[in-house]
This record gives structure tokens, sequence and C-alpha cells, in this order.
């Protein structure tokens, strides 16, 4: 306290000199038309930028939440998607008619944990079964397809990745709608290879390979990536096919469960196909 009074003591000219300074730009300001608006002009540009800094933070800091929200609209609006839906009389029905049945639901999920350097990569999701996650539903990106559920817990569930040698997708060059598999087996993870597609097939570097729709894990015309390169080995009936992801697996944060309505009849009626031979 004697110090603070020994300061104030020994500063006392610089504070009244302040103090009257304050007090004589206020009257300047006060009795001075040009002076007051340009004050009040200055004051109103720094409180708006004050504020807009303000608000950029706490922006910043609520990405986390909106970034939720986002994903949870999209994937309600996948659900609603003409794609999620089939027909169930013929081509001349319409959307929103009552003669459409939906096939596919669509659920927001985060990534929190994934790898891509090993021969069998898994992610792991923040959803499992206390949200309806259940083992066998695809997992696509806005980019493209990044695997299928393979384990669920109550809180979280686990993906084998597009990057995992034993998986296997039904995919098909989307210009002329032959298909083959999908399987992804090097060290690159960027690249996987497209098989079974044969020769007479007219395939061009830059062709969109997509889902086939055909194991009722996937919609059809998902996205995963292009044809990088490709070769026709002598006497061979089926091309050597290499494929660029459109997904950067590496940088993955937000992804979407896809759910099959129908599902369990398509593959309870092809089931009773294997058991008659």
């Amino acid at each position: 306290m004697r110090n603070l009074l020994r300061f104030l003591t020994k500063n006392s000219f610089i504070f009244l000199f302040v103090v009257l300074e304050v007090v004589a730009f206020g009257m300047l300001i006060q009795n001075n038309n040009y002076q007051n608006s340009k004050f009040f002009n200055s004051s109103n540009f720094l409180v708006g930028n004050l504020y807009a800094t303000v608000n950029n933070f706490n922006d910043y800091f609520h990405l986390k939440e909106e970034n939720q929200v986002l994903a949870d609209q999209n994937a309600r609006l996948q659900s609603t998607n003409v794609s999620s839906f089939m027909k169930v009389f013929g081509r001349l029905v319409q959307i929103n008619d009552t003669t459409y049945l939906q096939n596919y639901v669509y659920s927001s999920a985060k990534v929190i944990n994934n790898s891509t350097n090993k021969r069998q990569n898994y992610i792991t999701l923040d959803k499992g079964g206390i949200n309806g996650i259940r083992p066998e539903m695809g997992v696509i990106s806005s980019k493209g397809v990044v695997g299928i559920v393979k384990n669920v817990s109550e809180h979280f569930s686990s993906v084998m990745s597009v990057l995992h040698e034993k998986n296997k997708l039904s995919a098909k060059i989307k210009k002329s709608g032959y298909f083959g598999s999908l399987v992804w087996g090097n060290n690159d993870y960027r690249i996987a290879d497209l098989k079974d597609i044969p020769n007479h097939v007219n395939l061009a570097i830059g062709d969109t390979i997509v889902t086939s729709g055909f194991s009722s894990i996937f919609p059809e015309n998902i996205l995963i990536g292009t044809v990088k390169e490709f070769d026709l080995p002598e006497g061979n009936n089926f091309y050597n096919i290499k494929v660029e992801f459109s997904e950067d697996y590496k940088n993955i944060s937000h992804v979407y469960i896809v759910r099959s309505l129908l599902k369990e009849e398509k593959e309870l009626l092809e089931s009773k196909n294997l058991e008659g031979g």
C-alpha cells in the first residue's frame, strides 16, 4: 500500500496531465460538430471491428458443434435422396409417390481412430449399438466409399476399411455399367485394383468407378475413384486396372453409416438359391 501511494505521489503530475487531456478532449468533441461526428464514426468503426473479432473467435470455438450439425443434416438429406428409394411398380412412378419404397437410411458419425499403414486397416467411429449401428452396414463419406462395419460395442463401432486386404467391393465402370471386384492389396493407400473387367470393354484413363449396388451394403453409384492406369496382358481375357481412390483415407473425419432397410429380405431370398443348389 505504501509503495502504491508513493507511486501515485511521484507520478501525480502525469496523472493530472492525463486527466486534463481527457477533459479537454471531451470538451473539444462535445462543443464541435465536426470533431464530434468524426469521433463517433471512429468509435463505431472500432467497436464494430471488436465485435467482429469476438464473433470470429466464437465461431471458431463452435466449429465442432457446427460440423456435427451439418453432418446430421447431410445424413438426413442422404436418407431422403431419390437414390435411397426403390421403385415398386416400374418406371412411371413419381418422386414422393407412395409407391416409392425407402431402401437406405444414413447416420452421421465421427472418425476417432484410423489406420492406413497396415495390411488390415480399421477405422473406429463414435457411434455404436445404442445408435442403431449393426455389423455389415456400409460406411461412406462425402468423397466416396470408406468401408464396412465389422464390430459394434455399445458406444463405438469398428469399420473394416477399404484399405483391408480381405475387403472386396462390387464396383462398376459408370459409363458402361461393366462390373467387377475392387480389392486393395498394395502398399499405396491411394490405389486399388479393379478385377474381372473383360478385354472387350472400352476403357479410358479417368473413367469413373462407382459401387454396383449388388451387395445391399452400399447404394448404387457411390463414388469409389477413377481409372489411373490399365493394361491388357497378352493372352489374358481381363484387364489389369489401377483405380485411384476419390477419398483421402489419411485425412478423413466425418462419415455416414448406411443402413439398408431391405438387406435381410434380399439376403434371405438369395440364401434360398444357395440351399437349392
